[in-house]
């Protein structure tokens, strides 16, 4: 079933947007005004950059910033796996259907835009043309760190000390006794005295 896929009508700002939220605060709200008054893209075909910067997921439905909104202002590393990563999500069905789709271009991207999309030559064309503004910004041979991937929390290395400890004093009261079985084969033709002779030198031995 075909999908819809962001595009913009104007996407020569695209590299301007990111560059400015890297150095701009963080607003509360990212609105038109201060995409105008703070990034400073004054120009109304600019103003459909804000639903883009949500189907990337660096703002929510309120336009709140995300979590996400902060890697922008991270190092140059993190802003760019941060933006590979949204478009993963907003061109979804794009990757779905060829993981290389962030390496295309011309001809052979469009096709591919038409086949997951089902849009006339014209729609997608806009769509390639965004697509290929905002994935030249990103990284995406570059993973973003996750928390699942450095050290344990502090607690948790706690508890693993007093499990180790636990054992380790298990084991340092551990009560140990040995047994030995020893075998005699005494001689068919032997007297009395020299059983007991062996008899008492084993004795003499374990004493």
């Amino acid at each position: 079933m075909p999908v819809q896929l962001p595009y913009l009508s104007s996407y020569k700002n695209v590299p301007v947007l990111f560059q400015k939220i890297g150095s701009a605060k963080v607003p509360e709200s990212f609105t038109h005004a201060f995409l105008q008054n703070t990034i400073g893209l004054k120009n109304t075909a600019d103003r459909p950059l804000i639903p883009f910067l949500r189907s990337l997921g660096f703002i929510d439905s309120s336009n709140k910033p995300t979590a996400d909104y902060n890697l922008l202002k991270g190092s140059e590393e993190a802003r760019r796996a941060a933006i590979a990563a949204g478009i993963r999500k907003a061109y979804g069905s794009l990757f779905d259907s060829d993981e290389k789709a962030w390496e295309y271009s011309g001809e052979k991207l469009r096709s591919l835009i038409s086949q997951v999309a089902g849009t006339d030559e014209e729609m997608t064309a806009r769509i390639a043309n965004t697509f290929a503004a905002v994935a030249r910004l990103g990284d995406f041979k570059v993973a973003i760190p996750k928390e699942d991937k450095m050290d344990p929390p502090k607690e948790k290395a706690e508890e693993e000390d007093d499990n180790h400890s636990t054992v380790t004093r298990k084991i340092k009261g551990l009560r140990t006794e040995f047994h030995y079985n020893i075998q005699v084969v005494l001689p068919s033709n032997g007297t009395e005295d020299v059983y007991l002779n062996i008899f008492n030198a084993i004795r003499k031995t374990f004493q």
